[in-house]
């Protein structure tokens, strides 16, 4: 993947919401070269001194630092992608098989996950690999976290923007409830509204509502031992949910029955 800190000269903000307890709204940024200054934005709420410019995983670690209900708690998230294609995750320094259909797992919060996504329509043996990073948690009565996963989507055009060279970031959050749109959305759709490129997508989102996940999509490749054939980073504990009714796999670490509190 493209690192986050490039400059950019050219960017495409997107808001994007899935229903959820509430609406979830996504910011995409879509960048490629030079460095654009954030704009002077209003002081956000929930992320006051963090921007979207800071290295994966440091934002969500921040958040860990304040306290709260956040450390050690595996938040369920849903990787939503077109028909047809495959998503794995990695876990153990390695990707599993891609899968198709939406995948489901539970994550850390204030840790950086990999994907592998192929089989991809219009691009044969093409791959890209994004990176998720939870942020925030979600609240579902107690027992049914895992039936309330953060959505979180890569479409069609967030997959031709990173194939084409461009870097692209979606910002889910939580919406305001006193300002949310009244609306029901489909589960296969994600509403999506583009801001400009001189705004701090984390901040704009901050605005809005709650963000809890950020997306990153890019072309860098992976890079892999080449003795072991093993991812060169560590990758932190995930908790694969199954089809529905199935117990969570257990990866890479001990987990909890269900996400701790």
């Amino acid at each position: 993947m493209r690192n986050p800190l490039l400059a950019l000269n050219r960017s495409v903000i997107r808001l994007a919401t899935a229903r959820l307890l509430a609406l979830l709204m996504a910011i995409v940024l879509t960048t490629v070269s030079h460095q654009v200054h954030a704009q002077q934005q209003r002081r956000n709420l929930h992320y006051r001194n963090s921007t979207i410019n800071m290295a994966p995983g440091m934002i969500g670690q921040s958040q860990l630092y304040r306290g709260g209900p956040l450390p050690g708690y595996f938040q369920p998230v849903e990787i939503i992608t077109p028909v047809g294609t495959k998503v794995g995750f990695a876990f153990n320094q390695q990707f599993e098989t891609p899968q198709m259909d939406d995948r489901k797992a539970a994550m850390l919060i204030g840790h950086t996950y990999r994907l592998k996504v192929t089989n991809i329509y219009k691009h044969p043996g093409e791959e890209l690999y994004p990176t998720v990073e939870v942020i925030d948690r979600l609240y579902p009565p107690s027992g049914k976290e895992f039936q309330y996963p953060i959505p979180i989507h890569i479409d069609q055009q967030d997959i031709e923007s990173a194939l084409d060279g461009l870097f692209v970031t979606r910002v889910i959050y939580l919406e305001a409830p006193a300002t949310a749109l009244q609306v029901q959305d489909r589960r296969d759709y994600q509403r999506v509204t583009d801001v400009s490129a001189q705004e701090d997508p984390l901040r704009t989102a901050d605005r809005f509502g709650r963000p809890v996940a950020i997306l990153r999509i890019g072309s860098r490749l992976p890079v892999h031992d080449p003795s072991t054939g093993k991812l060169k980073v560590q990758t932190p504990p995930l908790l694969l949910l199954q089809k529905p009714g199935a117990a969570p796999a257990e990866i890479n670490q001990t987990q909890p029955g269900r996400p701790t509190r």
